[in-house]
């Protein structure tokens, strides 16, 4: 018994850990008023997200998020910040108030919380048991990316690819020709 309240205790705090580490990320993400920062921001919060992944019994997808969100987007993110000129902002513009635009996503927020949450209550779920069609391995998703899924696969990396050169296209002109 005490074994085992020692490794749901262990269990717990690396979820509230995984969770924590979540919300800061995301909260340095929305609250930063540096790109760069909000970037690194959003690679913590990423990476809480991973943690939450691998909590709810899907290591492929923690890892995807770690190999997509933290080590793709937020990189090239990054780079498109280094590429770019400064935008000087100009001295007449009016800025929009943060704080009412905070107050308006936080009421959207908790409205969309609030939603979901009645409805992932009220629902009904098949047991922790029962299996579907697949059982969802890595190996079963490594298959269907080779065979059935393939040219999808393709599609998507060549878009990449066409996203990729574009960008440097438009970066290395500059904003503006000269």
């Amino acid at each position: 018994m005490k074994d085992f309240f020692n490794t749901t205790l262990v269990l717990n705090a690396i979820f509230v850990f995984s969770l924590a580490t979540t919300l800061a990320g995301a909260l340095i993400a929305v609250l930063s008023t540096r790109l760069i920062r909000g970037v690194s921001g959003l690679a913590i919060c990423c990476l809480g997200l991973s943690g939450l992944y691998y909590f709810l019994h899907s290591p492929f997808l923690a890892l995807m998020e770690i190999l997509i969100y933290v080590g793709a987007v937020c990189v090239t993110i990054v780079f498109a910040v280094m590429l770019v000129e400064p935008d000087e902002p100009a001295n007449g513009e009016k800025r929009t108030p943060a704080l009412e635009w905070g107050g308006a996503m936080l009421a959207l927020t908790a409205g969309l919380f609030w939603a979901l949450s009645r409805l992932v209550l009220g629902a009904a779920w098949p047991e922790p048991g029962a299996a579907t069609k697949g059982s969802g391995a890595i190996s079963e998703i490594g298959i269907h990316l080779l065979t059935t899924y393939s040219m999808a696969f393709e599609l998507i990396s060549l878009a990449l690819l066409v996203a990729i050169i574009g960008a440097l296209a438009i970066a290395r002109s500059g904003r503006t020709k000269p």
